[in-house]
């Protein structure tokens, strides 16, 4: 299949998933966000005052404490996606709520973030679908929080010299240790700088699924952890197929891999994506399952540090919310 076909492709599939967006605003949008804003309440938005307000269960204040981790996740990918990809962050709209809101650091400099200028068509195509999925997911989970979705806390997604992705480059040694990476220099570094994300985002929502209670939010947590299992097999497979012709992207991967071992305290649970030899593109055990972390272990990744801190690394500010601390390894 050539890659003008390829691409036609993409984009039909592109604007399709636009025209349901589209309708989910419009025609059904109403419905959609007051399904939304239901959820977190034990009956239905009944405006009867004979239905008494319901009192919230220690469950469902535990289930918005995690969609509200996972929401600061997503914030982190879809500003690093949608700058990538489109030169521009998330819309002032999706960033209010409870906490303190923060800024993304050094955003309009010259080496804060940016838009990558793509050689390869089709990667420029896949960091477009990314951002677009990243940003749904966004507007998905705080219309599910309604008044209790938090908002997005100071973020570092720069390509400086001082910034979170060097810091994480220097600690696998995929730079020196007096070296910068800038993710959106060129296309291999920011296939790179994805791959830092993107299996975090995984075992992050397979190990908050696990403390859910509501089976509805259990559904839609799923749901995400399918879509970020895409996005990773996506990046580690294009990292692959560029390794078969330089070595340095599988060993690069495999470095970024270790040096999240010793962050997260679980020994050697974390894989690259194999060999010139033999392929990894899923990460899983014996049984072909992926492992889980709990939200202290991302913490401890997304901080860059091995401690108990409330803050750091891609969060200098930490998080807002109950899940602020990483674990002591």
């Amino acid at each position: 299949m050539t890659i003008d076909r390829t691409l036609a492709i993409i984009e039909r599939i592109e604007a399709r998933r636009r025209a349901r967006r589209g309708f989910l605003r419009t025609g059904a949008g109403a419905a959609v966000v007051a399904g939304g804003l239901s959820l977190l309440a034990a009956c239905g938005g009944d405006d009867d005052d004979d239905v008494p307000t319901p009192t919230p269960t220690p469950g469902a204040a535990l289930d918005a404490d995690i969609l509200n981790f996972a929401l600061q996740l997503e914030y982190l990918e879809a500003q690093f996606y949608s700058y990538a990809a489109f030169g521009n962050g998330l819309s002032a709209g999706l960033l209010t709520g409870t906490g303190t809101q923060g800024p993304v650091a050094a955003a309009g400099t010259a080496t804060g973030p940016r838009a990558v200028t793509f050689t390869d068509p089709v990667i420029a195509q896949y960091a477009r679908e990314i951002a677009y999925d990243e940003i749904a997911h966004v507007t998905f989970l705080r219309t599910a929080l309604g008044s209790a979705a938090a908002a997005m806390p100071a973020i570092n997604i720069s390509g400086d010299a001082g910034g979170p992705f060097t810091a994480a480059a220097r600690r696998a040694g995929v730079v020196p240790a007096t070296g910068g990476f800038d993710p959106y220099a060129n296309e291999n570094n920011f296939l790179l700088g994805a791959y830092i994300f993107e299996d975090v985002g995984v075992t992050a929502y397979a190990g908050g699924a696990a403390l859910l209670t509501s089976k509805t939010y259990l559904e839609a947590a799923a749901g995400i952890l399918a879509a970020e299992a895409y996005h990773a097999g996506l990046i580690r497979t294009v990292l692959y197929r560029r390794g078969l012709d330089t070595a340095d992207f599988i060993t690069a991967a495999q470095a970024v891999s270790d040096a999240r071992d010793t962050l997260d305290g679980e020994g050697e649970r974390d894989e690259g994506i194999g060999t010139a030899a033999l392929g990894n593109i899923v990460p899983a055990d014996a049984n072909a399952l992926a492992f889980a972390r709990t939200p202290q272990q991302v913490l401890n990744i997304v901080y860059l540090d091995s401690g108990a801190v409330s803050s750091g690394g891609f969060f200098p500010s930490g998080l807002n919310g109950t899940f602020r601390t990483s674990g002591a390894n």
